[in-house]
């Protein structure tokens, strides 16, 4: 294992009891460690930007700012070297399945013991994956639902990210633009390059796509429908 001192973790959690018990676990599992709070979405993007080389993510999906798979794809797609566990109430084989899916590294239910948490770090920072049996054994083919999803918008770049983000909250050119700081054509340009890179014919099929990550919906995620 590499030297405690060198790890940096991010925690995403709205509640701040269960980040002091995350960051309880960080400190069993790998000691002395510098570790970026965060309690929504937002913060989440703020952290992962004052942290950009972090080894590890301890990520709530449901937080304030979305309750859905969108947190885990965006770290996947604009921050590919952070290794994610998800850390959720949810215990559903399909939620765990598909973050399995999505590129999380782990899955941890907030309620396994302790010691399954600092266990799940220790792998995952040792580049291993853990995750429920049954999740594991129920994994779809790669070609296919979230895996499917999480390799195209891998390959968005970040601004055509936001812009997809924003497109699927129903807003329109013109406001992307505005609250992006960008000029109406370079948001056209955005909007289409997002388009073709997930293979969608409109902004409707992108927006579906992009909003089959609630997790409401791990039971039927597929572009293919």
């Amino acid at each position: 294992m590499h030297e405690a001192t060198h790890r940096t973790v991010l925690i995403a959690d709205d509640h701040p009891l269960f980040r002091a018990a995350l960051r309880r676990a960080v400190e069993e599992a790998v000691g002395s460690a510098n570790v970026f709070e965060a309690a929504d979405a937002d913060s989440l993007r703020a952290a992962a930007a004052r942290a950009p080389d972090a080894d590890l993510v301890l990520l709530d999906l449901m937080m304030p700012g979305s309750r859905s798979f969108a947190p885990l794809a965006w770290l996947r797609s604009q921050h590919a070297g952070m290794a994610v566990i998800v850390v959720s109430a949810n215990e559903s084989t399909a939620v765990a399945r598909a973050a399995l899916e999505f590129g999380a590294a782990g899955y941890v239910p907030k309620s396994a013991p302790l010691t399954d948490l600092v266990a799940a770090i220790r792998t995952v920072l040792e580049f291993g994956q853990w995750f429920p049996a049954a999740a594991l054994a129920a994994a779809a083919p790669p070609t296919t639902g979230p895996a499917a999803i999480a390799a195209r918008l891998a390959s968005l770049t970040p601004q055509q990210y936001r812009v997809l983000e924003l497109l699927a909250l129903g807003k329109l050119n013109k406001q992307i633009a505005a609250e992006l700081g960008i000029t109406e054509q370079t948001t056209k340009a955005h909007v289409s390059a997002a388009l073709a890179k997930l293979g969608a014919r409109n902004r409707t099929q992108a927006t579906l796509a992009f909003k089959s990550l609630e997790i409401q919906e791990a039971d039927q995620l597929s572009l293919e429908r």
